[in-house]
């Protein structure tokens, strides 16, 4: 019985042996003709799919070549302008570095005795170094297209040509000077997908970019708030500010952040500096208005939003606050037990004071009740303003 078991797994060794230098003849008749390629390509992957086939260089050797004439003839029609799939080309360039790292890591495997005895690695390395410039490529055509997945896959390919022992003597960390740019189009990527792993993953390289290092600041700081690492989303708006004070994203964002901790003393600060850089810009000027409101350093706040208005700023937000300068005094000053006449007075006039300036900004933001509505209401109950106030509070109702 055993020998018959013993007869029958030789038996189907002998044939799956067959099969495989069947199948390897096949492909290789593909290349050589230069039809077929796609299925002499998923001849030789099937192959590699069982793992007693690896160590086969032959297999991989056929693989590759496979790919290679794909690219060749594809790379051809381009060249002379026939019709063909660009994404295809950059595809077979990127399997062939898949194929010869992979074939890589095979070889470098020790003997029975321990030797490890690189057979291929000078020679591949030296003919994919020609080809690499096309991951790079890739992966600027997938982001023009919008497919941000794939082009992620191409440079994050290029950039681990630098860690991958197959290309040692290249040094490409220390020697190619696109790393960092392909790197922070990985992070681009990462950050469009909202994928914070794939943004994060080749952030200290890609800050070497130096061309794109305010957007880097900006991506890194909209990933930390999407992962709720609020103290690291601070540093990023800081430092970005500090060093980009005229880019758009950073002061709104950093002014917000402040505002919601109560650090209103950091974000007066924040506004001085931005002011420093431009004082006649509309948003610096409107947001020191909202923090010393906020401050409630009305007066100051008064002075401000008065400028703006007599240089005929046109947003809304400056009636606002001028208005809730006014109001939210008199607001404080009611709110006191005992008032004497000249107080009852004062708030009078800063009820008359806030008016116009809040029903200015009712007719430039009339979808805004939830702002406006109330001051009114208080300011026409206080004023007897009979017509106005029965308006109001049938439109609060």
């Amino acid at each position: 019985m055993r020998r018959i078991t013993y007869i029958i797994i030789i038996l189907c060794l002998s044939l799956s042996a067959y099969a495989q230098k069947k199948d390897i003849a096949q492909a290789r008749e593909f290349v050589k003709k230069g039809n077929n390629l796609p299925t002499a390509e998923q001849l030789m992957s099937n192959l590699l799919k069982d793992s007693a086939n690896r160590r086969n260089d032959k297999i991989w050797l056929t693989l590759f070549d496979a790919q290679k004439k794909q690219y060749e003839q594809g790379n051809e029609k381009l060249y002379l302008k026939q019709q063909y799939d660009t994404a295809n080309l950059f595809a077979s360039a990127k399997k062939m570095f898949q194929t010869l790292e992979g074939l890589d890591s095979i070889d470098a495997l020790p003997d029975e005795k321990g030797r490890v005895k690189l057979n291929y690695r000078k020679k591949h390395a030296a003919l994919l170094n020609v080809y690499r410039r096309n991951l790079y490529n890739g992966g600027i055509y997938f982001v023009r297209h919008n497919k941000y997945d794939e082009a992620y896959g191409y440079f994050d390919m290029y950039i681990d040509c630098g860690r991958q022992p197959l290309f040692s003597d290249y040094n490409y960390n220390d020697n190619d000077p696109n790393m960092p740019t392909a790197a922070y189009w990985a992070v681009y990527c990462g950050y469009k997908l909202k994928n914070a792993k794939a943004t994060l993953h080749h952030t200290y390289l890609a800050l070497k970019d130096t061309t794109h290092y305010h957007f880097m600041l900006q991506y890194l700081a909209e990933t930390y708030k999407q992962e709720n690492d609020m103290k690291r989303y601070q540093q990023t708006l800081e430092e970005g500010f500090a060093k980009y004070p005229r880019f758009p994203f950073f002061f709104p964002r950093l002014i917000e952040f402040y505002t919601q901790q109560n650090a209103l003393k950091e974000a007066l600060d924040l506004c001085n500096k931005a002011l420093r850089n431009d004082s006649t810009s509309t948003i610096y000027n409107f947001s020191k208005s909202s923090v010393l409101l906020s401050m409630k350093q009305y007066e100051a706040c008064r002075a401000i939003c008065q400028a703006m208005i007599e240089r005929r700023d046109s947003l809304p937000g400056i009636y606002l606050n001028m208005g809730l300068a006014y109001f939210n005094q008199a607001v404080e000053m009611d709110k006191l037990l005992r008032q004497s006449a000249s107080q009852r007075k004062e708030i009078v006039r800063l009820y008359q004071k806030a008016m116009p300036y809040l029903e200015t900004y009712r007719k430039k933001a009339p979808d805004q009740k939830q702002v406006w509505g109330l001051p009114l209401y208080t300011i026409y109950l206080n004023l007897n303003k009979g017509k106005e106030f029965d308006e109001i509070d049938k439109l609060l109702r």
